[in-house]
């Protein structure tokens, strides 16, 4: 619940579910797939609620959606088959990098905001081919881990031309599902999920997406941040020192 709080009113919630799984003696890829699973709901109702802003640009979708799936897939297979120590040596890692990330989530925002407007002609024409490229390296990391994975593509989106932030979350949104659905798959056919923790999370995080969509305007973001980034940085310290 706490982190469809989180994901609602900052985002970074992977940063509170995954490292408490791992707390809990799950071990971290079935951690990281369970978790993945538990979250997912959540990008639906997302890109639900964005739908209507992506609208202009519904030609679009399938250009994304390959490269989305592609690297989704090739990432959650290649964690499938990282042995399982080597993951957790980097586990620390991953968990600072997603952080720091977050960190850089609020003056990519502000740099989007100072360029806001229409999205002009980019939405009468094809994605550049280098953008889905990266789109796929972004979708790899996301089926891998994930976490931080929206702010590479805010900033993808920015550089290629969009300049409405509604579209651009909309977006984000549609390529997080399809990345996110196309793990899940895979995590579900190896047998990585431990199905009751995951089933009991996602109920959790759809009620804390619909508490933290109220909670948005009457709890000052900048509490939030300041915990997630607290709850990384503290997470990614005890595993470490955990692994030694």
């Amino acid at each position: 619940m706490g982190g469809g709080i989180i994901n609602s009113i900052a985002g970074g919630g992977t940063l509170l579910t995954f490292p408490a799984l791992v707390a809990l003696g799950v071990p971290p890829i079935v951690a990281n797939a369970t978790s993945t699973l538990a979250l997912w709901p959540g990008s639906l109702t997302s890109f639900w609620g964005y739908r209507r802003a992506i609208e202009p640009i519904r030609a679009w979708w399938l250009h994304w959606a390959i490269p989305s799936l592609l690297g989704g897939i090739t990432g959650a297979i290649l964690l499938i088959y990282t042995p399982e120590a080597k993951f957790a040596a980097l586990v620390p890692w991953l968990i600072w990098g997603a952080t720091a990330l977050f960190l850089l989530q609020r003056p990519i925002m502000k740099w989007v905001g100072g360029h806001s407007g229409t999205n002009a002609e980019v939405e009468r024409a094809k994605p550049p081919i280098r953008f889905l490229a990266y789109q796929f390296g972004v979708a790899v990391y996301g089926g891998y881990f994930g976490a931080g994975a929206g702010i590479l593509m805010l900033a993808a989106f920015e550089m290629m031309g969009l300049r409405n932030i509604h579209t651009m979350n909309g977006l984000k949104n549609w390529c997080g599902l399809n990345i996110n659905a196309i793990a899940v798959a895979v995590f579900v056919v190896s047998g990585v999920i431990i199905w009751p923790v995951a089933l009991t999370m996602a109920v959790g995080a759809m009620a804390g997406g619909a508490l933290g969509s109220r909670m948005a305007q009457r709890v000052g973001q900048v509490w939030v941040r300041r915990a997630v980034v607290f709850i990384g940085l503290a997470s990614g310290l005890g595993m470490f020192l955990t692994r030694h």
